[in-house]
């Protein structure tokens, strides 16, 4: 496999897992919890309050959602001015000058991706304000 094949293919699996793992993870942790309390209710186990509580606490907690996307968004835009910081930097040691344009490809990623988390917790903000 050629690098111009494997350095892209490497990256993108990367992201992909880092993304992938703790989502699936959740959902695993969510479907035990669902498959343990039907269980215990085609038992006819009565089921404890503070047992439900505890179970469902994570789906509770979507209600700091907008806090968190922000949270995201202002760490992925400063990485995307890092990354732009850093080509400037250095640009001025590379007697080339393409260093600028190979680090603008991750900063405009990363700057897009922090740009709709911002987005999304802006929505997030004024949707809750509404409903409440």
């Amino acid at each position: 496999m050629s690098p111009d094949v494997f350095v892209p293919f490497t990256l993108f699996a990367f992201l992909a897992a880092v993304i992938l793992v703790p989502v699936l993870a959740k959902e695993r942790t969510k479907r035990s919890a669902h498959d343990l309390i039907s269980q215990a209710m085609a038992r006819g186990q009565a089921l404890e309050p503070s047992l439900v509580s505890q179970l469902t606490q994570n789906m509770l907690d979507e209600g700091n959602r907008a806090r968190k996307s922000l949270g995201n968004g202002v760490i992925l835009l400063a990485l995307a001015g890092g990354f732009v910081a850093a080509g400037f930097l250095i640009n001025e040691y590379d007697p080339d000058g393409d260093v600028i344009r190979g680090m603008s490809v991750p900063a405009v990623l990363l700057g897009s991706v922090g740009l709709a988390f911002l987005l999304l917790a802006i929505f997030d903000y004024a949707t809750k304000k509404r409903n409440a």
